[in-house]
């Protein structure tokens, strides 16, 4: 018995260490489709400001002359940001916020249903881009990005406290 219960320990322990390797790779793809995504999706706002303003208008947003081409240029530099993984969680956080905004102005209904009807809040819009953003936003952008080159390109400095 302590032979089988060493053995399913060993196993569970390889298992632990091929999941967490797919861990950077997993959050590249991630920020290479959804930043993709959010580019896309903020260029379009960009070439389409006036239709994009009136929905905005449509939808009681705020100043939506100003907000239009502030949250279309959030989208495509987000996106960009995403892809270089650059200020990765800073962005996401913002792009989360955008997201959040998004379901409560544009999907209310959706994001109201999350519990008595989850297909239609899975289904809507926002509602990938929020969970991509969220992902970045609590795990980071992995091991493939330029926050950890410039991290290791950025060595701390020591302090005098810290020598002495």
């Amino acid at each position: 018995m302590k032979n089988l219960v060493e053995t399913a320990r060993h196993f569970y322990h390889l298992l632990i260490q091929a999941a967490s390797s797919l861990q950077s790779p997993f959050l590249l793809a991630v920020r290479l489709y959804w930043g993709w995504q959010f580019i896309v999706t903020g260029w379009g706002h960009l070439t389409h400001l006036e239709k994009v303003t009136a929905y905005f208008t449509d939808l009681g947003i705020p100043a939506p002359g100003i907000a239009t081409p502030l949250i279309s240029a959030l989208e495509l530099a987000g996106g960009i940001l995403l892809v270089l993984g650059l200020a990765s969680r800073l962005i996401a956080l913002l792009l989360t916020c955008n997201m959040i905004a998004a379901f409560i102005t544009g999907d209310r209904e959706a994001l109201l249903s999350a519990f008595s009807d989850p297909d239609k809040f899975y289904a809507a819009a926002p509602y990938t881009f929020l969970f991509a953003s969220l992902l970045i936003l609590i795990f980071g952008p992995g091991k493939f990005c330029l926050d950890t080159l410039l991290a290791k390109a950025v060595k701390p400095q020591v302090t005098y406290a810290e020598s002495a």
